[in-house]
């Protein structure tokens, strides 16, 4: 499971100032300005859509309250065996590194797998590289798809390898056993490990580690390397791979940092595409792009609010961008630091989306299984969308309040806002093209700071909504009589790419899974609002709007080196 950074500089930041950066006194707020444009389409949501970490040293993922509660959130991908435990575990054996550790026997592949289908979920896995052979992973494709009938189509070659200590000090943090640890080697090897599996089953896809363009250790050269990890491995491999992986742990000193960072991910996707064309050829369309591993570590919330608002404009935002994969990091997790203080909340410096139950520092988290306010942060996309509807454009003019929009599959429109001030509440006024509104008070799912559910109520118009402090509301709207089916989104171009993000010589800031001495690369935040193309729309209705521009101030990098940490609940 994931390596955390060091809880006590998170703490500080949380009972300080790092918690600032906060939204004007209510009555000097502007109303912002929300556009939507239901008439373009940047694509479906994939079928995979909300996916999370599972981890074999989990004895409780099987539980029926916890498969049950994934179910409810739309959870509709489980990635196993791990993170970093992956490059330990053999499947076959269900044993880790020299098998002498303890392991839950209810957590091997096949008990994976029961639960995967129990959630409703596809199996996403990661093959041993770090002490595995291509010849055990082609085992494990027989045994899952041929022996079994599973049929699991993706899986990872390896977790973290760029992490193999190759970079830096040599210290790393993710296993590998093999004599050279470089990127060209991987790249060998992985063309080594594709041919194996697909002997098998040539039906499965590959997916190449990639580091994550503008963060460490994007774009470093060890001594020897002719280039970067990700030229060299695509270089090699580019021909033998499917799908490229990326974890997005963006973290942030502040919570403002942390909420402002989804504004980032279109610059990151346009390196890796620019990447692909590269070194993929004519399949170039063809390979996707997974993110199988993401949360708030690195920033002062971890549970609390913050990273509830964090996760669902994470999420939308990878898959408007093209991904087809974005996996939570976790579902239990545990921790042993102890708990802070986040704009008057508990957060429990835990990455699982559901309480371990664990105690530190003299504090105990609420019972286990409790659901975080992360996990219903993930579970509010189940108002907003469901795998096959139509994403479409949608912008704000203030950065206060994020929003998403789709077309739903019975002709609806849901939109999702999200106010990111943690004390002020948000008044919005809401225009839209290629599509028409009914009349009257309409349908509103929420989740605001301190609730244990979500909240379905009649509220507001279709033009206009109050949004609670640091809350997230789904409008699900109806058509107006007469005008259903009138207006398809279209397809839209691919969204303008951002300048590719790049890190700059011996810059330093926050990583996941932070080694000691290891420098940290962090993109330049990008702004992501304006006004909407115009698509042509014939039937657009407009509804008045303020004007107004609110600035929030974010902190400054935080030059953190953390230590690494096992998660309570194994590998």
């Amino acid at each position: 499971m994931r390596r955390h950074l060091v809880g006590g500089a998170v703490a500080v930041l949380a009972a300080s100032a790092g918690v600032g950066a906060l939204a004007p006194s209510a009555d000097a707020a502007p109303t912002v300005d929300i556009r939507v444009n239901a008439g373009t389409s940047l694509g479906t949501v994939p079928s995979s859509g909300a996916g999370l970490n599972t981890g074999f040293g989990d004895e409780h993922m099987g539980d029926a309250k916890v498969t049950s509660l994934m179910k409810t959130a739309g959870v509709r991908q489980l990635r196993y065996p791990g993170g970093s435990g992956a490059d330990d575990y053999h499947w076959k054996t269900h044993t880790s590194g020299d098998g002498s550790g303890w392991i839950p026997s209810n957590t091997n592949f096949d008990h994976f797998m029961a639960t995967a289908k129990k959630v409703g979920a596809q199996p996403i896995l990661t093959a041993n590289y770090g002490s595995g052979t291509p010849q055990e992973a082609a085992d494990w494709v027989k045994y899952a798809n041929v022996d079994k009938g599973y049929g699991v189509k993706y899986w990872e070659i390896g977790n973290e390898v760029y992490g193999n200590g190759h970079y830096g000090d040599g210290k790393g943090w993710e296993t590998d056993n093999h004599a050279d640890k470089s990127p060209k080697e991987y790249g060998k090897n992985l063309v080594a490990y594709s041919k194996a599996m697909k002997a098998v089953d040539p039906k499965v896809k590959i997916g190449a580690v990639l580091t994550t363009p503008g963060f460490w250790p994007d774009a470093e050269k060890a001594p020897g390397d002719s280039a970067d990890w990700n030229n060299t491995v695509l270089s090699i491999a580019g021909r033998s791979i499917d799908f490229v992986i990326v974890h997005w742990y963006p973290g942030g000193t502040t919570t403002a940092d942390l909420l402002n960072t989804p504004s980032r991910i279109a610059g990151v996707r346009s390196s890796l595409r620019s990447l692909i064309a590269k070194y993929t050829g004519s399949r170039a369309a063809s390979v996707e792009i997974a993110v199988t591993e993401t949360d708030a570590v690195g920033s002062p919330a971890l549970t609390s609010q913050a990273a509830a608002l964090f996760a669902p404009d994470t999420y939308m935002t990878w898959f408007e961008q093209g991904a087809t994969h974005v996996d939570w990091w976790n579902l239990h997790n545990g921790t042993d630091q102890a708990p802070t203080t986040v704009h008057g909340q508990t957060d429990y410096q835990d990455g699982g989306i559901l309480s371990a139950g664990t105690c530190a520092g003299g504090k105990c988290q609420p019972r286990r299984d409790t659901p975080f306010p992360t996990y219903w942060g993930i579970r509010s996309l189940t108002a907003l969308a469901q795998p096959g509807d139509t994403m479409v454009k949608s912008s704000s003019r203030n950065s206060s309040v994020t929003v998403h929009a789709v077309r739903s599959s019975n002709g609806g429109l849901n939109v999702m806002l999200t106010n990111k001030s943690p004390q002020n509440a948000a008044q919005v006024s809401l225009s839209y093209a290629g599509f028409t509104p009914a009349a009257g008070a309409v349908t509103t799912v929420s989740y605001a700071k301190g609730d244990t559910a979500l909240t379905t109520a009649k509220r507001g118009t279709a033009a206009a909504q109050t949004l609670p402090p640091y809350s997230i509301t789904t409008l699900q709207l109806k058509p107006a009589p007469g005008t259903a089916g009138a207006d398809k989104p279209t397809p839209a171009p691919t969204p303008t790419a951002a300048t590719p993000v790049v890190s700059a010589p011996g810059t330093t800031g926050t990583r996941a899974q932070g080694e000691i001495g290891a420098p940290v690369g962090q993109p330049t935040p990008s702004s992501t609002s304006g006004d909407l193309a115009s698509t042509g729309a014939s039937n657009a209705v407009t509804y008045s709007a303020l004007g107004g521009l609110l600035v929030i101030a974010a902190g400054g990098v935080l030059v953190l080196r953390g230590r690494r940490r096992r998660a309570l609940h194994g590998r």
